[in-house]
């Protein structure tokens, strides 16, 4: 199994997220194995727990995580993955078709939009928040808009009543 990234800021320093935070960060990174490897959904959470969820690893120390937010986000996802796709797919644009994103991307925006269809507790402006700082975990460059701007786009349809007397 390819190591995990450790979390860290844009530029690079330690992160300070709490429990559900790492989740959404493993989530994401064991969605991205799934995609890279084949491996089923079920297997690469149960990895992750196993060995880096909590864990200190050659020096580098994972977060502890919210185990049951991990799991839930990892099979959500997946399970929801045909229903997902093309909901992402409608909020980018057309020279940008999903399958043409990187993988990280891709297992972002679903983890992401996981959330915002399924897990309406969770406030949308939170979910937008914790994915592009995932992003910002990654990426350096402009990928981080491209979340921000996509999720803004999805929340805005998916939950309304939440950015009503927003200008927009």
């Amino acid at each position: 199994m390819a190591d995990p990234v450790k979390r860290r800021t844009p530029r690079g320093g330690p992160r300070s997220g709490g429990p559900r935070s790492a989740a959404r960060l493993a989530a994401v990174q064991a969605l991205y194995q799934v995609e890279i490897t084949g491996v089923s959904g079920k297997i690469a959470a149960a990895e992750f727990v196993k060995h880096y969820l909590g864990r200190e690893i050659d020096g580098d120390d994972y977060l502890p995580a919210d185990e049951a937010l991990f799991r839930e986000l990892v099979s959500g996802t997946l399970a929801h993955q045909a229903e997902l796709d093309p909901l992402i797919a409608g909020m980018l644009t057309a020279d940008w078709p999903l399958d043409r994103l990187e993988v990280i991307l891709r297992a972002i925006l679903r983890a992401a939009a996981f959330e915002l269809s399924h897990r309406i507790e969770t406030p949308a402006r939170v979910v937008i928040t914790e994915y592009v700082d995932i992003a910002h975990a990654f990426f350096t460059g402009k990928e981080p808009g491209l979340i921000n701007g996509v999720l803004d786009r999805l929340a805005r349809q998916s939950r309304p009543a939440e950015w009503s007397g927003d200008a927009g």
